[in-house]
């Protein structure tokens, strides 16, 4: 699971890391907020009307979903369960409410935190991506505050000063990951068999 404020950089390092490891899957989330400019639906999230996603809720399709700067967003249950099913590294782009959610029902998960530089630089990228309007802006930088009390919750922090740096200890955190007893053993059961493990 990826948590940061918003502006931190977490979409930018998610799709780096995305195109430099075909092995990896970045979940859909669904979300009831309007597409921002240049985004599709069914690429870069899943967007439906609230009645949709309340309906959805209300019939368990979400292994967790929140109430995020006044919309919701929620992650498909049945799509994470085939994945994991299937072996696949599944990455979460979330917030730090679902990250709690989901670490509850899967305590294996590995949960890393993004930091900015600083609330200046956060403030600063925000206003660059020139997505939002100053009110937003601010309940952005509102929200950054309450986020970042959470950072101790995670496994891992990447400081996202140099996004490169960042990039790369992302890939080590990976690698790591993958190398746990219980997701190494579950990708190899013809080595297990072989060793009479």
């Amino acid at each position: 699971m990826i948590v940061a404020p918003s502006g931190a950089g977490k979409s930018s390092l998610v799709n780096a890391l995305l195109q430099d490891d075909a092995g990896l899957k970045l979940s859909l989330s669904t979300t009831t907020r309007i597409p921002r400019p240049g985004e599709v639906d069914g690429k870069d999230y899943r967007f439906v009307a609230k009645e949709e996603f309340v309906r959805e809720r209300d019939r368990g399709h979400f292994l967790e979903w929140a109430e995020v700067h006044g919309h919701f967003y929620g992650t498909s249950k049945p799509w994470i369960e085939s994945q994991m099913q299937s072996g696949s590294d599944v990455m979460l782009e979330i917030d730090w409410q679902g990250a709690q959610q989901i670490r509850k029902l899967i305590p294996s998960v590995q949960w890393i935190f993004i930091f900015p530089p600083s609330i200046d630089a956060l403030e600063e990228r925000l206003r660059k991506r020139g997505q939002d309007d100053e009110a937003t802006i601010q309940r952005r930088l509102a929200a950054a505050h309450i986020e970042l009390q959470h950072a101790h919750e995670a496994d891992f922090i990447v400081l996202n000063d140099s996004f490169d740096q960042a990039l790369v200890d992302l890939k080590h955190i990976l690698a790591a990951s993958r190398l746990r007893s219980g997701p190494s053993m579950a990708r190899n059961p013809a080595l297990l068999k072989r060793l009479g493990v």
